[in-house]
């Protein structure tokens, strides 16, 4: 077991952040059809973090089960997943935030924390998801593109709509993340 744990982390040299941004997180958010918006830092900060554009009428939409059995199977360790509805490409989240909300809480029992509808590229992309493309060099492509942030707030890799919420490698990335020693306040 001491073995794995040294080459686990020998191994973190691998995994090493994009762009360092500590500001990154550093936004406000209203919850999925919430009034007040909260701090992503103050809330998320020192966690391990999967950010992900979703939309409810997408051929990926059924990743949604994937993502929260992610989400419930990590979140004690400081992980989670963050979900931000977009209707960016071919109109595929029309509905209202209320609309998502059940939607996604009554046909893919989502509980992972969603936020307002976003815009996530070109110009009317939210600062927020500007960031994340501008520190990977990468905006989404489609929904459920996915961003990792390790626990410092640094983008350390990004994932493409076809990866799947139990991708080994994914996953892989996310274990060594959460092996990092919680940053000091």
């Amino acid at each position: 077991m001491k073995i794995l744990k040294i080459l686990a982390l020998a191994s973190l040299a691998f995994v090493m952040p994009l762009q360092a941004k500590t500001a990154l997180l550093d936004q406000n958010f209203r919850p999925l059809a919430g009034k007040t918006a909260i701090n992503l830092q103050k809330k998320y900060g020192g966690q391990v973090l999967l950010v992900v554009n979703t939309a409810s009428k997408c051929g990926f939409t059924p990743q949604y089960d994937g993502l929260e059995a992610l989400h419930n199977k990590l979140k004690g360790r400081g992980f989670a997943v963050l979900g931000f509805p977009s209707n960016d490409f071919r109109g595929q989240e029309p509905g209202s935030e209320k609309e998502i909300k059940d939607f996604c809480r009554l046909t893919y029992g989502v509980k992972f924390p969603m936020f307002e509808k976003v815009s996530v590229v070109g110009d009317q992309a939210t600062p927020f998801y500007k960031q994340l493309t501008a520190t990977t060099g990468v905006a989404p492509g489609w929904n459920f593109h996915k961003y990792l942030i390790d626990r410092n707030g640094n983008v350390v890799a990004n994932f493409g709509s076809r990866v799947k919420p139990d991708d080994p490698a994914m996953l892989g990335q996310i274990e060594l993340l959460l092996m990092q020693p919680k940053p000091k306040k």
